[in-house]
């Protein structure tokens, strides 16, 4: 977890977001980007000189192809990486904060869009939590049958190893599920509840197969 934000005060109420469907970040894990889009390039050349906040976001049903609906809950996260690339892309990583809630899109004159946003309810997100209880090989017999039909692979050993709060996060955020359910993953007020939707995801997908390869993010 990122020393300096310890209270709702410490963290910025207006954030730009990055909205990208299937991937999102949680706290205290890492994302990394790789930005080309002159809007968004704009929006990270900002946060480098400001607060070097981004909210990440996924959309929903509603809106235009330029300004799609946003999902309510995202979750804010700081620049800890940043590098330019000879053609003029951005290789970034950001660190995820604390999940928000949004109160309202705001008016602004960027290129981008800009949301305030409410800790409130993800509060515990700037706290230490206890030790998640974990059942590891029901969720580790899972993500084998998953991972199978789709022909990827992790380290078995570092998943054993893992502290299981770091191993859930990690799985919730690397794996490719569908948006909807990178959502409700995001959404889990607990280690242990996004657990057991992330072993539900994993057996119904393991017997659902995939006729698509993806790869882990």
């Amino acid at each position: 977890m990122l020393t300096g934000y310890r209270k709702i005060e410490d963290l910025p109420q207006a954030i730009p977001v990055f909205p990208l469907n299937g991937a999102v970040m949680l706290p205290g894990g890492q994302l990394p980007l790789n930005i080309f889009e002159p809007r968004y390039l704009n929006m990270f050349d900002d946060a480098m000189a400001g607060e070097r906040m981004i909210g990440m976001v996924q959309t929903r049903a509603g809106g235009d192809r330029e300004r799609p609906a946003l999902h309510p809950v995202g979750c804010a996260g700081r620049v800890t990486s940043f590098a330019e690339t000879g053609d003029g892309r951005y290789l970034v990583t950001l660190t995820g904060v604390c999940r928000f809630r949004t109160i309202e899109e705001l008016n602004v004159r960027f290129p981008y869009r800009q949301v305030r946003a409410d800790y409130a309810d993800y509060i515990g997100d700037l706290k230490s939590p206890p030790p998640a209880v974990l059942d590891r090989e029901l969720l580790l017999s899972a993500l084998r049958a998953y991972l199978q039909p789709r022909g990827l692979a992790v380290d078995w050993d570092a998943a054993q190893a893992a502290p299981a709060d770091s191993l859930i996060d990690s799985l919730a955020m690397g794996l490719p599920f569908e948006p909807a359910e990178k959502q409700a993953l995001l959404e889990a007020l607990t280690h242990a509840d996004r657990a057991a939707i992330l072993t539900t995801l994993m057996q119904i997908g393991a017997v659902a197969g995939d006729d698509e390869e993806p790869t882990l993010q």
